[in-house]
Formats: structure tokens, C-alpha cells, sequence
């Protein structure tokens, strides 16, 4: 096997980073689905790839957020609005509504992108159901949940915990 081609065997695959956004209230088992539905989209292995829940720092308590980072056994990492709307460029399809009523133009896609970087690439659009959005970005980085930007950690301590927080 020549070196090129040794290189791309030993390369692993990019991490994923899923974004999610959801009224509040929203059933967990709603949220989970539509995570699931994502995934299954993203391709084969895409759960074992997914390290981060991503989403809008006033979400960071939702009950439907805190499940699905237990359920994927993932940690949770939320963002002030104005970081979501520095990725508006980025998104595949801002929204004014979703801006009205929360200070940027994309949740799922937003979150995901900026915890995935600069060099991160969506590869499942926003995708929605009754009162939920997800999608699936690409990070080319090292993915980490340690820290919310704007926004409380609570929800990525309990969900690395285990709800122990």
C-alpha cells in the first residue's frame, strides 16, 4: 500500500457535532426521534461518531435537551444567540422567524456549526418536526463540551454525569 493511501486507512473519520433547537415543552421522545432521524441520514456510524449536542444557551435547561444528550450519552454545550448569529453566512437557510424569537437565524445548523469550527461542514441540513429542528455538522477539530458560551454548563455536567450535578 503506497503512503497516500496508507494515510487515508489510518485517518479516522470527522466527529460529529448535532444540533438541535425545540419549543419549550417539547416531548423528549420528539427530540430523540428526530436526532435518530438525522443520524440515520448522516450515514452508517454516524451515532458512533457523534460526540456533542450543540444548541441556544436558553435551551441548556430544557428537559427534551438534557434527555437527548443522556440518550446519546453525550455532553450538551450551548451558545449565546449573537454566537448563532455570527453563522448565519453559514447556514443553509436563515430564518426571520426563528430570529424574532431568539436573536439569531438558526438553532440546529447555528449551534452545530459553531461548536464544530471554522473548518466544520454541514452534512445533514435543518431538518424539523412539529416543534423541533436538528442537523448534523462535520468538525474537523477536536469536539469539546466543557464549557457554554453565554450560557449555563448545567446541562453539559449533568449529561456528563449522568444528572449528578
Amino acid at each position: 500500500m503506497n503512503d497516500a493511501a496508507q494515510e487515508v486507512v489510518d485517518k479516522p473519520a470527522p466527529a460529529l457535532v448535532l444540533g438541535l433547537g425545540c419549543e419549550r415543552g417539547t416531548p423528549p421522545s420528539e427530540v430523540i426521534a428526530l436526532a435518530e432521524e438525522v443520524l440515520d441520514a448522516a450515514g452508517r456510524g454516524a451515532s458512533e461518531r457523534l460526540r456533542l449536542i450543540a444548541s441556544l444557551d436558553t435551551r441548556s435547561d430544557e428537559p427534551a435537551m438534557i434527555a437527548a444528550a443522556r440518550h446519546f450519552s453525550v455532553p450538551l454545550r450551548t451558545f449565546a444567540a449573537a454566537r448563532l448569529e455570527a453563522e448565519t453566512p453559514r447556514l443553509s437557510e436563515p430564518s426571520d422567524i426563528v430570529f424574532r424569537h431568539t436573536g439569531c437565524h438558526g438553532v440546529a445548523e447555528g449551534a452545530a456549526l459553531a461548536a464544530a469550527g471554522p473548518d466544520g461542514r454541514l452534512v445533514v441540513t435543518k431538518r424539523r418536526s412539529a416543534h423541533a429542528t436538528a442537523a448534523i455538522v462535520e468538525s474537523f477539530q477536536a469536539v469539546v463540551g466543557a464549557f457554554s458560551q453565554g450560557g449555563s454548563a448545567r446541562s453539559e455536567i449533568e449529561s456528563s454525569l449522568g444528572g449528578a450535578a
